[in-house]
């Protein structure tokens, strides 16, 4: 093996080295003392400020190989990953990160390499290297810190938590970390940037809002305490361990495989279905921890680790990632396990308004006249109806949004009171697997394409299937960060994640989530583009095996990509936050034909991923006709046993149809109308200023210095002429105003 492999060995030539840099040479870098890999750290800091951009190349990527775990110098995957979590704690304490993000912002501001990008017909990795070196050092440093394990040393501890209030801060020129790379997602998509690698950018971006906010566990705990300063009762259950223990129903069958079976029944052969992936998926179904395991499979299965549904790596996107598999700990004790009732597994939730609606058609109904708002008063209402407002209350549920809402709308009453295109998009649709190239689309390609396009089938079938992989990571990482920054908002205030979903669907962002489920959904959850071979740090520690046309198409022995799961998933939730209670962006679903692009994503065997779906299909099935839902009986069932229930909702029957206008216009008009007063309350610098105090002392008016422009002081007089002493004034006019 080589010592400090990949490590530049003109650092170690100085004239003022100290004894125990020059005991560095020849030895390896696992061999060497804390305060030796101390000392070297520093001096590869300190080369970092060099201005040949060669050399200060050559140190980044001495920096990467420390960070990777010094793999050359290790025999296993495990001491690659211990070493390099001990090296990124290393690099963070002394510094390198701070270093790394100057360099950082240098690239970004480097106006000649974007204008050189722009003018060049073709890009391709060699306009991206560096950045690609520092972005690949930050993600590891960002996603090591942020992963908690149990053999965590004290120092590691707190370094982790200084680290995420440092990415949180405004310590990088006035601003969070997040928003630097947020200006990089906008620079590239206006085309001002085209060699900036996005996959990398987009990876880092979602890990560092991931680490500074939460994940989904912190915002649960976060929306209990929530709650609980709201003086609102607590949540009825557990949402995340309810999904977790609900199984997937089977898919209902399609017209196209009904008649097979038939055609197969004649021939006399023993019917089966034809989705033979969908079978391997639900063979790993059975050992979800989405879902309850069955008595046989709890004893050998019950410590499976999680998904990655909730943000952590998972082991198909192996990017530049060497993050811990040690056996993770069990997902929780048998204890926690959700004890769903027998019957639905969620508790049925009612709406104050609902509530108001139910009373003010009674009241109608039976006593002529209606109270208002009023749910208290029940005078003159039969006793049916007295017990139907009991039961309506016991389960009614009032959520932070709606107290954020009412609180709003009482400090826009009383002002006195007052106190102190998306550019994601457009990487997801050119990311999207049913979109097609286009010469004013931008491309997301530059930080995977080579120099020299391949020449043999062998290189043609390997960058083949690193395009679809580099794309399905894009999605992955926008539909995760999407999803994270609603779910943040939300949860912080209503109005900021309404703001951010009326700029999504005003850019097209449901019908783009359509159009990307508009595919053969099950081809792309079991997609195979990844070599396993050649997943890091198994290609630098292994031998490598000789690569063939056979093997690659063959691909790995997965039957389905947890990774594109995830990005369905995160999709779905993403187009049920942008719908929910919005009826004119229901009805966008209707119109454009959603209901069979859902239906066909129920083959996925996913419990977590058909609940999704269920929803979308819930809250537009009163719309799509009393024929759809008498043809989809078995869609029907799934949804109401696997959905919440709201007492009052006519989803199943559609009664109330008529009653309900589409106008998209006014519903958004409205809500922007809202969304503008919130902003102005809490954002303007100006607010205010029509109820602010005034001032009735004439001394004190009279006093107030008045900046007035420099040519005044030349025209004053003839101001003074022409304004004040040539216009008469009416005393008695002005006496009488004044009475």
């Amino acid at each position: 093996m080589r010592p400090l492999a990949l490590i530049p060995a003109n650092l170690f030539h100085s004239d003022r080295r100290s004894n125990s840099e020059s005991q560095v040479r020849g030895r390896r870098w696992i061999e060497l003392g804390q305060e030796q890999q101390r000392a070297y750290v520093m001096r590869l800091l300190d080369a970092l400020e060099v201005t040949d951009r060669d050399k200060r190349l050559k140190v980044a990527r001495a920096i990467l190989y420390l960070a990777q775990g010094v793999f050359d110098e290790c025999d296993m995957d495990a001491d690659v990953i211990h070493w390099s979590r001990h090296n990124v704690f290393l690099l963070y304490d002394m510094g390198i990160f701070t270093a790394l993000l100057e360099l950082l912002s240098m690239e970004i501001d480097n106006n000649q390499a974007c204008s050189s990008a722009v003018r060049k017909p073709a890009i391709s990795l060699a306009d991206s290297t560096e950045l690609r070196v520092l972005l690949s050092i930050m993600y590891l440093m960002v996603e090591t810190i942020r992963l908690q394990t149990e053999d965590d040393r004290p120092e590691w501890r707190a370094a982790r938590e200084a680290f995420k209030t440092e990415l949180g801060s405004p310590l990088y020129n006035g601003e969070p970390f997040a928003l630097l790379l947020f200006t990089m997602v906008t620079k590239f998509c206006s085309m001002n940037a085209p060699h900036f690698p996005m996959k990398k950018v987009l990876l880092l971006l979602w890990k560092t809002i991931l680490f500074t906010m939460g994940g989904f566990e912190e915002l649960q705990e976060m929306k209990v305490r929530g709650r609980e300063r709201l003086s609102l009762p607590p949540l009825p259950e557990d949402s995340i361990k309810v999904v977790r223990s609900m199984r997937a129903a089977s898919p209902p069958a399609s017209a196209m495989e009904l008649i097979e079976q038939q055609q197969q029944a004649k021939r006399g052969r023993r019917s089966r279905r034809p989705l033979v992936k969908q079978d391997s998926l639900d063979t790993y179904n059975e050992r979800d921890p989405f879902k309850n395991d069955d008595a046989r499979d709890e004893e050998e299965d019950g410590e499976e680790a999680d998904s990655g549904i909730e943000g952590e790596v998972d082991p198909l996107d192996r990017d530049v990632i060497i993050q811990p598999p040690p056996p993770p700990p069990p997902l929780r004790p048998p204890t926690e396990r959700a004890s769903l009732p027998k019957g639905l597994p969620w508790a049925p939730k009612v709406r104050e308004k609902d509530i108001e609606h139910f009373l003010e058609t009674s009241r109608n109904k039976f006593i002529g006249f209606t109270l208002g708002n009023d749910t208290e008063t029940l005078v003159g209402l039969p006793r049916p109806i007295h017990e139907s407002v009991k039961t309506l209350k016991q389960h009614k549920y009032v959520s932070i949004a709606e107290m954020q809402i009412k609180r709003e709308g009482e400090l826009q009453q009383c002002p006195m009171t007052l106190v102190s295109d998306i550019a994601l998009l457009k990487l997801l649709l050119a990311a999207a697997p049913t979109s097609k190239a286009k010469t004013d689309s931008i491309n997301i390609l530059a930080d995977v394409l080579p120099e020299e396009m391949p020449i043999t089938v062998l290189q043609s079938m390997k960058l083949g299937i690193d395009v679809n992989r580099h794309k399905e990571i894009i999605v992955k990482a926008i539909s995760a960060l999407l999803l994270l920054l609603l779910k943040h908002l939300k949860l912080n205030h209503i109005y900021q994640f309404e703001i951010v979903s009326q700029h999504l669907v005003f850019a097209n962002c449901i019908p783009l989530i359509l159009k990307f489920f508009n595919q053969n959904i099950m081809s792309y959850i079991s997609a195979k583009n990844s070599i396993c071979v050649l997943d890091f740090p198994h290609c630098v520690v292994h031998e490598m095996p000789e690569l063939t046309a056979e093997s690659l198409e063959a691909g790995d022995s997965n039957q389905f990509c947890w990774r594109n799961l995830f990005s369905c998933i995160n999709l779905l939730r993403i187009l049920n936050k942008l719908t929910k209670w919005k009826h004119s962006r229901t009805m966008m679903l209707v119109v454009f034909k959603s209901a069979p692009i859902l239906k066909r994503a129920l083959k996925v065997k996913q419990a977590m991923m058909q609940l999704y779906v269920l929803k979308l299909l819930k809250i537009q099935t009163k719309y799509l006709g009393r024929q759809w839902r008498k043809s989809n009986m078995k869609t029907m069932s799934a949804i109401y046993q696997k959905v919440r229930h709201r007492l009052n909702d006519d989803w199943a029957y559609g009664n109330d149809i008529d009653a309900r206008p589409w106008d998209f216009q006014a519903e958004e008009c409205a809500l922007r109308e809202s969304i503008e007063k919130f902003n102005s309350r809490r954002y303007d610098k100006n607010q205010n200023g029509e109820f602010a105090p005034v001032d009735n002392c004439l001394q004190s008016v009279l006093g107030q210095r008045v900046e007035l422009p420099e040519d005044f002081h030349y025209s004053y007089e003839m101001w003074l002429e022409r304004e004040v002493f040539s216009q008469p004034i009416q005393w008695e006019g002005l006496l009488q105003q004044a009475q």
